[in-house]
């Protein structure tokens, strides 16, 4: 495996807690993205948040895109050329929800420009951007087709290409792969770490409950939990229980990876420790 190391933070979650309807549903989260640089080759990051269903993960996400505000806490991030985190606002991190939601009556190209302009890209600046991602997601045949004329993977490519019109560098990916076949899964996990390596400090936050996946595209990975009494009930507030760096141990950037015991080794691992989180 080509080495790496970490470097500078590119997001980061501080102190964290929410509190709605008098319920704690996020107590005192940290999270922490540093830039991995590999020798001689692009890669950017690819972080997986893991959590039973109820957990919070959906609050977390909306958080950490600025959509929402915590109790207390705050997210920021340290954009390119940047040596100072500013805090997260709406529109620096693209989302990408579960349903790959697309303007219908626009065609995939018109999605696209829309993006760049709210991007506050000049015409000729969207349009070059736009091309330039069609064509590297393999799309530019569907550039006149209407959303609804997309199956789900083409969906996803261009909900995907849209947000990297407005955010280059970070992008959150809600359930990326829920209700696909196995086939599909492998295809999404794919286009990720497609995604990944298309620059040194992209970003990437995946949200799910699928281990398998998560394992298959991240270089680390972030459980969400509770805390139990002493009578095994569960304490509100969830937070960040346990880190798995799947670089550190070799799992990560191996197309192979899923055919490997190691594989088996983690996944299991993982799913043993879902039962105390």
């Amino acid at each position: 495996m080509t080495p790496f190391s970490y470097h500078q933070i590119l997001l980061q979650v501080q102190d964290l807690n929410l509190v709605l309807g008098g319920n704690q549903i996020l107590k005192n989260l940290n999270l922490t993205i540093h830039n991995i640089v590999r020798d001689r080759l692009n890669q950017g990051q690819v972080l997986s948040i893991l959590g039973n269903s109820g957990i919070g993960k959906s609050q977390l996400f909306r958080i950490i895109a600025g959509l929402n505000h915590p109790t207390s806490g705050r997210v920021v991030i340290c954009e390119r050329g940047s040596t100072q985190p500013v805090e997260v606002q709406v529109g620096r991190v693209g989302v990408v929800a579960q349903s790959y939601p697309l303007f219908e009556n626009r065609t995939v190209w018109g999605n696209l420009l829309i993006a760049g302009r709210l991007a506050g890209l000049s015409t000729s600046g969207a349009e070059i951007k736009a091309s330039a991602l069609l064509d590297r997601f393999q799309m530019f045949n569907k550039c006149d087709s209407y959303a609804a004329e997309l199956s789900g993977g083409q969906r996803q490519r261009v909900a995907i290409s849209q947000q990297l019109m407005r955010s280059p560098m970070f992008l959150l990916l809600d359930e990326p792969f829920s209700g696909l076949d196995p086939v599909m899964k492998d295809k999404a996990c794919e286009l990720i770490s497609e995604v990944a390596g298309m620059d040194e400090l992209m970003t990437i936050i995946v949200v799910t409950h699928d281990i398998g996946s998560a394992i298959q595209i991240s270089d680390n990975l972030a459980l969400m939990g509770r805390d139990r009494a002493g009578d095994g009930s569960v304490i509100p507030g969830a937070y960040i229980k346990e880190s798995i760096d799947l670089a550190a141990r070799g799992l990560a950037w191996r197309k192979d990876i899923t055919f490997t015991q190691e594989f088996a080794d983690c996944v299991k691992e993982v799913r043993e420790k879902f039962n105390n989180l």
